[in-house]
């Protein structure tokens, strides 16, 4: 009977799918209603009511949802992401609306706000660098946005209104990117949308693979020679030597014994002393599943 492995290797299983597409989307639509009125080309109480109801469905509805399944999916970086971002957009509708009204929110309320979100911005944008260039760039246009915004309500100049919409749409342009490539990618197999290597990586130690790697390789290729005759081990310690040295290959074989991948025969009288070892069925199917991928068809 066929067994399929499932180490779990890969990314955390998702209890509720993909989020982040949804969130990205409906950040991008928000960003697309807002362009207009960024640029000046249609600031009328019509438009600004328009925005806000984009903003509230799109920009804070989508990234709420997204936020909430990325908890359930236990992504504590996206589910605190999507949904502060949620409630930032809820506040930008209400301020489009009031606006509208005639009613402007307070300005140094809103200074304070920005200054505090520019902080928090500055420190995702590092760790959005462990996840991949595209999303450094994106966290570092949504910087430049605020430090515009800042510097528009300290100097009270109009000079920031330009670069601020031009911002606003590269956001929306990554942010379309990035979604697509989550969409995308997966059902074409292949990186149509680039989001690029980390750029920084993290300093915890991995796991080394090498040794239990070259033992399966060299048993694997030991077993399509002679099917299920062992090995001897002074044979298989000089075909590890030469590609992982001097490294103790004696712990790695009882473990895989005692996981119930290898056959070990040992000294009469000496548990502990290994004459010869061979790959059972199981330690063959994993080799294939894992190595060869031979469930992966097409």
């Amino acid at each position: 009977m066929i067994k399929r492995v499932e180490l779990g290797l890969g990314p955390e299983k998702e209890v509720l799918g993909n989020p982040t597409p949804l969130g990205l989307l409906g950040l991008s639509i928000a960003a697309g209603a807002l362009t207009p009125v960024a640029f000046g080309w249609s600031v009328s109480v019509a438009a600004l009511e328009s925005v806000a109801m984009y903003a509230v469905l799109f920009g804070a509805g989508c990234q709420l949802l997204s936020g909430l399944m990325s908890f359930v999916n236990k992504n504590v970086f996206g589910g605190t992401i999507f949904t502060a971002f949620s409630f930032l957009w809820a506040y930008n509708a209400w301020s489009l609306h009031a606006v509208a009204g005639g009613l402007a929110p307070d300005h140094t309320v809103g200074l304070a706000v920005e200054m505090v979100l520019l902080a928090i911005f500055l420190v995702l944008t590092y760790g959005f660098g462990f996840f991949s260039s595209v999303l450094f760039a994106f966290l570092v246009d949504i910087d430049l946005i605020f430090l515009a915004r800042i510097i528009k309500s300290v100097t009270h100049t109009t000079a920031m209104n330009m670069p601020i919409a031009i911002l606003n749409v590269g956001m929306l342009v990554i942010a379309l990117w990035l979604a697509f490539g989550s969409l995308i990618n997966p059902i074409a197999g292949r990186p149509l949308f680039g989001m690029g290597k980390p750029l920084f990586s993290p300093t915890k130690k991995r796991f080394d693979w090498s040794v239990r790697y070259n033992l399966f390789e060299q048993l694997y290729l030991h077993w399509r020679e002679h099917a299920f005759v062992e090995m001897p081990i002074e044979q298989l310690r000089a075909k590890m030597r030469n590609l992982v040295g001097d490294r103790n290959i004696v712990p790695d074989l009882f473990y895989l014994q005692e996981f119930g991948y290898v056959v070990l025969t040992t000294a009469e009288g000496d548990p502990h002393t290994i004459r010869g070892v061979r790959l059972n069925g199981a330690g063959i199917d994993l080799y294939e599943q894992i190595v060869l991928k031979k469930y992966e068809w097409g």
